[in-house]
């Protein structure tokens, strides 16, 4: 780096020159030039915003105290050749994982695989919340761990007990016997904004009170894993053994805990995302209570609402999460709800994402009355479900493949048999003998069952070949069952 640019005032000079930063302070400059254009030094012609970066040291030096390094010792099982490799430290994917599976079929002749315990060491991070020791952290990082420990910035050490670990939520809480331990603040994620600072303090690949920087991205993102948390998203580096750590804002507020990120490599690649910090406040006070946390569920399986289902449904936006299965006798079944139905709000909230669903019902108390507005054929309805316990039955989030083909809908349908019926427990259907064109390249498949069209139940085929003929929008949503499985399939026929 240009040594003339190593002076706190010559750095601010040259990020405002490149239009990096406002004008800091009286005789800074800002670039006045349009992209493209020569470079000049021309002062701006318009004054420029103010802008101060966050004292990002003051935050280090007051906060970092109250995040701890966590080491975590236990064992797992794991077959022969898997063992083998666990124990070199070899990675699955690596070549030499293949000799020591060779290896140890050499040593096992009849290639019986043995189940045997491995160590397993891992580490992370975690924030004290309160003076009395009292520390949140993943719960993926105290998985299947004997042993645990803290160790402080001051390098005190303690041992540490799960007071309990929410894998739904991925919050675990730890006691260490210490009083008078410095404690973070806690922010509202509600006053988060994207595009705000934010600063991550964390234990990376070991390293002790690293601070990274970045900004929020998003807010509310919706992970394809049935997780009940709306993610904060940021670009702050996050790396193995930042997990657990807090994510603060400017004022060194607690506003998130870093939890997974979006790599091909297993490493940072600009894609974080954390706990918001309000859903593991909740979940805290639940395991401090009474050793768990408990979540809410309506006994659904919902889908992602694409453009192709918004044309099928009469919907104004792709906004909403699609019902394509209920449970018998579960609470979305007695509030009144059917397959083909649109949940747009839960007690007003907007439902945007089919994922938005999960966390908004699963951070509800079991036995909760809410009120879904869903949106059924073509028409907006209200309905009041009483929600049931997660720990019953966990709600699953259906995938289907969007792509889908044009032309006629390339069906062959035929009425299905009264033993059929009772095999696949349905009422009506048609069966699908053979699948062509937009279906099949859609993912329709011969041995489905047609059970509805644009939510319209399937009863006949001259019924299907009618609604087909009248979609106006030329795409038409089938309801498909395969085995056990229900889900709505986008299907464009023009």
């Amino acid at each position: 780096m240009n040594s003339r640019l190593t002076s706190p005032r010559a750095l601010a000079i040259a990020l405002a020159s490149a239009g990096v930063i406002g004008a800091v302070g009286a005789g800074a400059y800002t670039s006045a030039r349009a992209v493209g254009a020569p470079t000049t030094n021309a002062v701006a012609t318009a004054p420029a915003a103010m802008v101060t970066l966050p004292d990002f040291s003051t935050i280090t030096s007051r906060d970092g105290p109250a995040v701890v390094n966590i080491s975590v010792t236990g064992t797992m099982k794991a077959s022969d050749d898997e063992a083998a490799a666990e124990i070199q430290g070899i990675d699955p994917d690596d070549p030499m994982f293949q000799f020591f599976r060779r290896f140890q079929g050499q040593m096992n002749p009849r290639g019986q695989q043995q189940q045997r315990e491995v160590p397993v060491r891992a580490q992370g991070s975690g924030f004290i919340v309160d003076p009395s020791g009292i520390i949140i952290t993943n719960a993926h990082v105290v998985k299947d761990a004997k042993e645990v420990t803290v160790k402080l910035t001051d390098r005190r050490e303690y041992r540490a007990k799960v007071l309990g670990a929410d894998a739904k939520t991925d919050i675990a809480v730890l006691k260490i016997d210490a009083k008078n331990l410095p404690v973070l603040a806690l922010g509202k994620t509600k006053d988060l904004k994207v595009g705000e600072w934010v600063l991550a303090i964390g234990s990376p690949f070991g390293f002790e009170n690293t601070v990274t920087a970045g900004v929020v991205s998003a807010k509310g993102r919706s992970l394809p894993d049935d997780s009940y948390v709306p993610f904060i998203q940021t670009d702050v580096a996050v790396n193995p053994g930042n997990s657990g750590g807090p994510l603060l804002n400017t004022r060194g507020e607690v506003v998130g805990i870093n939890s997974q990120i979006y790599s091909r490599s297993g490493g940072y690649q600009g894609v974080s995302f954390a706990i918001p910090i309000d859903v593991a406040i909740q979940v805290k006070d639940q395991i401090v209570a009474t050793g768990k946390a408990q979540h809410a569920r309506l006994g659904i399986a919902v889908q992602e609402v694409n453009q192709a289902f918004a044309d099928s449904f009469k919907l104004d936006r792709p906004e909403g999460a699609l019902v394509s299965n209920i449970e018998k006798g579960g609470p979305g079944d007695k509030a009144g709800l059917k397959a083909g139905d649109v949940i747009r709000k839960v007690d007003g909230q907007p439902i945007v994402s089919s994922g938005d669903l999960p966390a908004v019902i699963g951070q509800q108390a079991p036995g909760k009355k809410v009120t879904l507005e869903v949106w059924r054929q073509g028409e907006r309805q209200e309905l009041q479900a009483k929600l049931g316990d997660a720990s019953d039955k966990p709600a699953k989030v259906a995938k289907a493949d969007a792509d889908v083909g044009q032309g006629k809908l390339g069906l062959a349908l035929r009425p299905l048999q009264p033993q059929e019926k009772r095999e696949a427990s349905v009422d009506n259907g048609l069966l699908i003998e053979d699948a062509a064109g937009p279906s099949a390249q859609a993912g329709v498949q011969a041995g489905d069952v047609l059970l509805a069209i644009n939510g319209t139940p399937a009863q006949s085929v001259e019924q299907v070949r009618e609604v087909v003929a009248k979609a106006s929008n030329k795409s038409v949503a089938l309801l498909i069952q395969r085995g056990e499985d229900k889900i709505f399939v986008p299907v464009r026929i023009g």
